[in-house]
């Protein structure tokens, strides 16, 4: 077959969550498939919406066409973007287009690829599609002393007043008028978004709690739905040795941003018992960073001290460089995460997990058989949980030992076997089965 993958980012440029699973799977498809990306870039020396080929840097059989959107990444619907996808769709000719993020890029290349009539697949990462931030977390609540609030659903005049008042121009008399005007901005995003939503063949869900969500909140047919898990290249996950002699050192991998509760993490830090480590993986944000480090050295006693910022790693190399060098990973998102990438790899290296009993969080770590929960967005309750296996190692191997849950051998999913479970969803579209 010929793919085309569309995400908006590609690792190394963008290395998050989906952008990472986007290039695992497309460099497993590459071993029997023609397959091409097209993704962004945001390069302010470059045109706008110029597009330029490249290769995957460590799989050249993987093409890679990336737009440029230095200016134009906060819109959603970009007809220069649309004109570029279908001249693409053109060259290539694809037998199916397999959607992993429309975000700075254009909802809309669903609509050109329909017209061409290539079937398209849609892997759900986020809320993106029915929360036009993506994660359902207020920036202005009702109550600003609630931080990030979660929302409790989509509505268009909440989302003016509670996320786009950012934009509002703040002077007197012009609440109202901006209000009425991002409700109608939004109003219309999602109109078009579900018109978008009814031109996607099928969507594929790596959580059961995202699934869900798209059926009972925004009415994504259940037959159009499909439960899939990430796979990993299990090769790259094995073989984690603890290196000897440290204390008992908790990691941390992801982005440096407030949806990822990295502020309730050192806040947690803060408060233990004893000389436990924490090092902090990600790339770093600038400000955003530098905010974060600042937090950590005000924490109490030498507790800031401990704190070791460790930067980005290889994903390749995510065994040598993080697993060996901590007893636990915590995921302490303020957002109701899918299926995180970071839970599944340190379930397969035999790493616990300590995570929020929320969303997809709790699909996939059970308390006290794989790792630990805590009470959602609470530093106290997890404190709670970290002090117990700094207090005791031992629980946190035998934690760790169990693996992932959902098989009978504690193995998250193989990159190979997805892959073929993907590409049988692919069989399917293009001989007008049934997918599931």
């Amino acid at each position: 077959m010929k793919i085309l993958k569309v995400i908006h980012g590609y690792p190394m440029r963008y290395n998050a969550g989906s952008e990472v699973y986007t290039q695992g799977l497309a460099q497993a498809l590459a071993q029997r498939h023609e397959v091409h990306v097209f993704t962004r870039q945001e390069n302010a020396f470059l045109p706008e919406y110029a597009v330029q080929q490249e290769t995957d840097p460590s799989d050249p059989r993987i093409r890679l066409h990336i737009i440029n959107m230095a200016r134009a990444r906060d819109g959603y619907r970009h007809p220069a973007v649309d004109q570029a996808f279908a001249t693409l769709l053109d060259q290539v000719r694809p037998d199916v287009v397999h959607i992993g993020h429309l975000n700075h890029l254009s909802t809309s290349l669903v609509l050109t690829a329909r017209s061409r009539r290539i079937p398209v697949a849609f892997t759900l990462h986020d809320y993106w599609l029915m929360c036009p931030r993506g994660q359902f977390i207020q920036m202005y609540p009702r109550d600003p002393s609630d931080t990030w609030a979660v929302c409790d659903g989509q509505d268009d005049r909440k989302c003016a007043v509670r996320c786009y008042a950012r934009y509002f121009g703040g002077g007197a008399g012009e609440y109202e008028p901006d209000a009425a005007y991002w409700t109608g901005w939004v109003g219309r995003r999602m109109a078009h978004v579900r018109e978008v939503c009814d031109a996607v063949d099928v969507f594929i869900a790596p959580a059961r709690y995202l699934l869900s969500r798209f059926r009972d909140e925004f009415g994504i047919p259940e037959g159009k739905l499909v439960y899939l898990d990430y796979g990993f290249h299990l090769e790259r996950l094995g073989g984690r040795r603890r290196a000897d002699g440290e204390p008992f050192t908790f990691g941390y991998i992801g982005t440096h941003i407030p949806a990822k509760g990295v502020d309730h993490l050192i806040t947690a830090f803060g408060a233990l018992k004893g000389e436990p480590r924490l090092r902090i993986w990600g790339r770093d944000r600038g400000v955003e960073t530098a905010g974060l480090k600042a937090l950590a050295q005000e924490l109490p006693r030498d507790a800031g001290q401990r704190v070791e910022w460790m930067g980005e790693y290889r994903n390749p190399e995510i065994v040598a460089e993080v697993f060996d060098r901590c007893d636990a990973i915590v995921v302490p998102s303020i957002w109701a995460e899918n299926s995180p990438l970071v839970i599944h790899e340190a379930l397969q290296a035999r790493a616990p997990v300590i995570t929020a009993d929320y969303g997809g969080m709790a699909e996939y770590v059970r308390h006290e058989e794989n790792g630990l929960l805590f009470t959602h967005r609470d530093p106290e309750s997890l404190a709670g949980q970290m002090q117990r296996l700094a207090d005791d190692p031992s629980l946190a191997k035998k934690l760790g030992g169990r693996g992932y849950l959902q098989s009978a051998d504690g193995n998250v999913p193989d990159m190979l076997q997805h892959s073929l479970a993907i590409e049988s969803i692919y069989a399917s579209l293009l001989h007008g089965g049934n997918h599931q």
